[in-house]
C-alpha cells in the first residue's frame, strides 16, 4: 500500500495502527533514550551527579522545543501539501526545515558554552552540583545541532508516511546512547560528563541516518539551500504551526527550572528525585504522545483533501487508544513505583521521595492523552493560537504560580501536584475549544 492510500483512504483502525504504532515506538525509544543518562550515573552511586543531571534537564528540553516547532509545523504544512498534491512545497519546507535546525543548533551550542556558568546557576547548581553540571552541559552543546535536527527530521519523515523508516532513524540513536552510555559513565570514569558524550554520538548517528534518508529514500524531500531560502512564506507558516508544541516545551523548561529552585530549599535528594519522575512519568506521557502525533499526518491529509468525516472518525478512535494505553500504564506504574524509581539509584532518601513524587505526577496519565490529540487536531486544521494559549497555560501561565502557591500553603508535597492538577484543567479546555472548532468545520461541509 502506498502511502497516498495509507493516509487517505485505507481503514481507520489499519491506518491509526500503521502510522501510530512506529510512532509510539519511537517515543518510548526517546523515554528509554532519556532515561538512559539517568540511570547510567545512577548507577555511579553518586546522588549529587544524579542531581547534576536533574539540574541540566531544562537545556534538553529546550533543545526540544526549537526541535518540536520545526519538526511538527513542518510535519503539519507537509501533511496539507501532500493532501493537495503540492510537492514543490513539500520540497521547500523540508529543506528549511533542516537547515534552520541546524542554524538555531549552532547558536544554541554558542550560547550554551559561552555563558555554562550563569545559565547553570540560573537553573540551580551549587557548589556541591556545578562541576558535575557543568561537564554534561558542555558536550551536550557540542550535539545541539545533531540533537536538533534529527528531532525534527524524524517528524519531518513521518509526514511522508515513512512511520517505520522515522522509528529506525529514532532506534539508531538511543541503541548507540545506551551502549556508549556504561562505556564512557563508568569503563572511562567520565559521570555525567560522559553520559553527555554518548547522547551528543548517538544523534550525531540519527543524524547521518536521516542524512541518507533524505538524499537517497526520498523521492519528496530536499535539502537544496536554494528550496530552504524560500522566503518568510514558508518559514512563517512552519513556525506557527508549530508554536504550540514549542512553547510547551520551552516553558516545559521554565516550570522544571522553577521547580528545581523550589525544591533546592529541600535538599538535593528531592532534586535527584524529581529528576528521575521526570523521566520515568515520559513513559506514560510519551506514549499517549506517540500516538497522537503518529495520526497527525492522517489530519492534515484528511484535512487538505477535504474529507473531514475521516478527520473525525480518526480522532475519536485515536482518543479512545489513548485512554486504554494510559489508563493501563498508570496502572502499571503505580504498582511497580518503588522498583521503578529504585532502578534509577541505590538512596533510600531519594527513593523515597522519588516514590511520593511519582504518585502525584501519575494522576493525569489516563486522560493526558485528550490534550495531545486535541492540540495535534487545532494545528493541522490551522487553528494554531488555542492550541498555543493550552501550552502556555498548562506549562506557564497556570503551573507556575500554582507551584509557588501549593508549595507555600502545603510545601513540597503540595508543589509537586501543581502538574496533575494543571494537566486536568487544561484537558477541560482543550474539548471545550477543539469542539467549537470541529463544529465549525462540520457546518462549513
Amino acid at each position: 500500500m502506498d502511502n497516498d492510500t495509507l493516509l487517505g483512504k485505507a481503514p481507520i483502525p489499519r491506518a491509526v495502527a500503521a502510522m501510530a504504532i512506529p510512532s509510539v515506538i519511537s517515543s518510548l525509544v526517546t523515554v528509554v533514550y532519556n532515561m538512559a543518562d539517568t540511570f547510567f550515573v545512577g548507577q555511579t552511586g553518586d546522588a549529587l551527579q544524579v542531581a547534576a543531571v536533574s539540574l541540566t534537564n531544562p537545556i534538553f528540553i529546550l533543545l526540544m522545543a526549537f526541535a518540536n516547532m520545526f519538526g511538527m509545523g513542518g510535519s503539519a504544512i507537509i501533511s496539507v501539501a501532500l493532501g493537495e498534491n503540492n510537492h514543490q512545497s513539500v520540497k521547500k519546507i523540508s529543506s528549511f526545515i533542516s537547515w534552520a535546525s541546524l542554524v538555531v543548533g549552532a547558536a544554541f551550542a554558542a550560547v550554551l558554552l559561552c555563558f555554562t556558568a550563569p545559565i547553570l546557576h540560573l537553573f540551580g547548581a551549587g557548589a556541591s552540583t556545578f562541576e558535575f553540571a557543568r561537564g554534561y552541559t558542555v558536550y551536550i552543546a557540542f550535539g545541539a545541532p545533531f540533537i536538533i535536527w534529527s528531532a525534527a527530521a524524524s517528524f519531518v519523515v513521518r509526514a511522508e508516511g515513512a512511520s517505520k523508516e522515522a522509528m529506525i532513524g529514532s532506534m539508531i540513536g538511543t541503541i548507540a546512547n545506551i551502549v556508549l552510555d556504561p562505556v564512557f559513565v563508568s569503563g572511562l570514569e567520565q559521570g555525567a560528563a560522559g553520559a553527555a558524550i554518548a547522547t551528543t554520538i548517538g544523534n550525531m548517528l540519527a543524524a547521518l541516518y536521516y542524512l541518507w534518508y533524505f538524499l537517497k529514500k526520498s523521492r519528496r524531500f530536499s535539502l537544496a539551500p536554494k528550496d530552504a531560502l524560500c522566503g518568510t512564506h514558508i518559514a512563517v507558516r512552519v513556525c506557527s504551526a508549530g508554536f504550540p508544541t514549542a512553547i510547551f516545551s520551552a516553558l516545559m523548561c521554565v516550570s522544571t527550572i522553577v521547580l528545581n529552585l523550589i525544591l533546592v530549599a529541600y535538599g538535593n535528594a528531592p532534586v535527584a528525585a524529581i529528576g528521575i519522575v521526570f523521566k520515568a512519568n515520559m513513559f506514560i506521557t510519551f506514549l499517549q504522545m506517540g500516538l497522537a502525533n503518529g495520526v497527525q499526518p492522517i489530519f492534515g491529509y484528511s484535512y487538505g483533501a477535504g474529507d473531514i468525516k475521516r478527520f473525525a472518525d480518526t480522532e475519536r478512535f485515536t482518543k479512545l487508544c489513548c485512554f486504554v494505553v494510559g489508563l493501563a500504564a498508570t496502572a502499571l506504574y503505580f504498582f511497580l513505583r518503588e522498583p521503578i524509581i529504585g532502578l534509577f539509584v541505590d538512596d533510600s532518601g531519594v527513593i523515597t521521595y522519588g516514590v511520593q513524587m511519582l504518585i502525584a505526577y501519575m494522576l493525569s496519565g489516563p486522560f493526558i492523552g485528550f490534550l495531545f490529540v486535541n492540540m495535534n487536531c487545532m494545528q493541522s486544521v490551522g487553528r494554531a493560537l488555542p492550541a498555543t494559549v493550552l501550552s502556555v497555560l498548562r506549562q506557564g501561565l497556570l503551573l507556575i504560580p500554582l507551584l509557588y502557591l501549593l508549595n507555600a500553603v502545603f510545601g513540597l508535597n503540595g508543589a509537586v501536584l501543581g502538574q496533575s492538577i494543571t494537566d486536568y484543567v487544561t484537558i477541560a479546555l482543550s474539548c471545550v475549544v477543539w469542539r467549537r472548532i470541529r463544529h465549525g468545520l462540520e457546518q462549513r461541509t
